[in-house]
């Protein structure tokens, strides 16, 4: 029997990635629904392609658009723009996974409902853990949903752990996460204000949105990803750790009790994990490379507290002092570097200045613990306009 997909973000990178291991199983896989903001062309060509019954578009001129497209082309998909209809394909009774990659914390309340309606979770958005903390795991809990992450480093780890999460705790030393160090990893600190949004997105190693590649840049992506690997697999954060290797080989490691180490290699190509995630338990072709070897360089590894990394990137030591914090500290973090770095993109502040609005938006903000969906957005919109502030107020905030 098929499994029958929902991907929410299907434009998107991990979306079209997610799309392309699809398309290489149609005896395994079919698609339900797809999900985009307003990429009405993109959108079309992937209705025209798997023929899903249902295609949600967030905004309603897009929408018009595309339901006319569809129309003409004789296209029977059916075009969602009500503002449930994402929650409502999530938990659909004809659904039986559902591909998160909606950048941000707007992907939030349909990853809930997945998780309540005990779901299939192929998490690639990174921001229901960072945002719905514990509400989004008490969520997955009570729904009895199979959340499987999809980032990269977070999938590695979860093929390094035990299959008995009892287990963890009692054998596990400590996760290790890698990080490339993105393309300013040997850049004086001192010149990172003069980055423009051009440079920031020419990551080394993987082909992303811009909004990531920001991350990645700045290493804030990571600081989330320490942040999800506390939620998704219970360990405190004094063990959790970043180390940076710079070819992306090795995506994330397990130290155990007894010091050995087991890791996850790959082509850094999101279609691995990507299959990993749809054929769980079972393995399939990803259409990546395989790794060549003989051809490989060397592997290289550095300390977060060598080579003037913590001047380099002072947003990751974030993730800890966050987690450290009350109850929707986290959620606030999320919220800041989202306008941070839509202010950053806009020419509005500098590179240098993404980690000012961040760290003052956490001392400017002081959460109450979250207990709904109602709190959490309320809690995200607080935080942005505290962001947003900040932004106004940056001394010398022109982009270079």
């Amino acid at each position: 029997m098929k499994q029958r997909l929902t991907v929410l973000g299907s434009t998107g990178s991990v979306g079209t990635s997610t799309l392309d291991v699809v398309a290489r199983h149609p005896d395994r896989f079919e698609v339900f629904a797809l999900s985009a903001a307003k990429q009405v062309d993109a959108m079309l060509a992937q209705c025209a392609r798997f023929r899903p019954r249902f295609a949600a578009m967030a905004h309603e001129p897009a929408a018009r658009e595309l339901a006319s497209k569809l129309e003409a082309n004789g296209l029977p998909t059916r075009v969602l723009t009500s503002p449930g209809a994402l929650e409502t394909l999530a938990s659909h009774d004809e659904t039986d996974a559902v591909m998160a990659a909606i950048v941000g914390a707007a992907g939030l309340s349909s990853c809930l409902a997945a998780a309540r309606a005990g779901k299939k979770l192929l998490l690639a958005n990174k921001e229901a853990l960072v945002v719905g903390a514990e509400l989004f795991m008490d969520a997955v809990k009570q729904g009895g949903a199979r959340l499987l992450p999809i980032d990269s480093e977070h999938s590695a780890i979860f093929q390094s752990l035990p299959e008995d999460a009892s287990t963890w705790d009692a054998r596990v030393e400590k996760i290790i996460l890698t990080a490339s160090g993105g393309p300013f990893r040997t850049r004086e600190p001192a010149s990172l204000r003069d980055v423009t949004p051009e440079q920031a997105c020419a990551h080394p190693n993987w082909v992303m949105g811009r909004k990531i590649s920001v991350d990645s840049a700045t290493m804030m992506n990571k600081a989330l990803e320490v942040i999800e690997a506390h939620h998704l697999f219970g360990m405190p954060p004094q063990r959790l750790e970043v180390v940076i290797h710079p070819q992306s080989v090795i995506h994330s490691m397990v130290q155990y009790r007894d010091a050995s180490v087991v890791a996850q290699l790959g082509t850094p190509d999101m279609r691995v994990p990507i299959a990993y995630g749809l054929a769980w338990p079972d393995r399939v072709a990803s259409g990546a490379a395989a790794l060549d070897f003989s051809a490989l360089a060397d592997m290289t590894f550095e300390s977060f507290d060598s080579r003037g990394h913590r001047d380099r990137f002072p947003g990751l030591q974030l993730a800890w002092d966050s987690l450290r914090a009350p109850p929707g500290t986290t959620a606030v973090l999320n919220a800041a570097n989202e306008v941070a770095v839509e202010a950053f993109l806009a020419g509005r502040i500098r590179f240098d200045q993404i980690h000012a609005v961040n760290a003052s938006t956490l001392a400017s903000v002081t959460p109450t613990p979250p207990r709904s969906l109602d709190d959490l957005l309320a809690l995200d919109d607080e935080s942005r306009r505290a962001a947003e502030a900040v932004v106004r107020k940056l001394p010398d905030s022109g982009a270079p």
